[in-house]
């Protein structure tokens, strides 16, 4: 599912508990990672759930484009995890740079729902793709 499906679902539903079991939904539909990938490297650092994010790198048209994958296992978490991998999959470096995944929380209405704990998971989560973005556009 793309970002723009997602936001347009996410428009639609005005009850934050539909919202919020529409985020569950997302995470479920998430492809599951290998048990091996759930490693300390591919681990995201400042959540209180486990959360592993895999970034894959592949070339096109000779530059880098990046897609994740990622599991937690806290439900709501798995969602978020879903709508970033859908924001930034398949976008380069640059542009992974230039998103601003919590401005498009923010204009989804989800972070005013997030607690403290959650939303600040999901700022580590931003910059563990961004950071991983810049390192592999640095290889490049």
């Amino acid at each position: 599912m793309d970002i723009a499906e997602i936001t347009d679902n996410l428009t639609f539903l005005d009850d934050w508990e539909d919202r919020y079991r529409y985020v569950i939904e997302l995470g479920q539909q998430l492809e599951p990672i290998e048990d091996a990938e759930r490693n300390p490297a591919n681990k995201v650092e400042g959540c209180v759930s486990q959360v592993w994010l895999v970034t894959d790198r592949r070339e096109e048209d000779g530059k880098p484009v990046l897609s994740y994958r990622g599991d937690s296992d806290a439900m709501i978490v798995k969602g978020l995890v879903a709508i970033l991998i859908a924001l930034y999959s398949g976008r380069s470096p640059s542009e992974i740079a230039e998103t601003d995944a919590l401005d498009t929380f923010d204009e989804l209405g989800l972070r005013e729902h997030l607690t403290t704990q959650r939303s600040n998971g999901l700022v580590a989560m931003v910059k563990r793709i961004r950071s991983d973005a810049a390192r592999l556009s640095r290889q490049s």
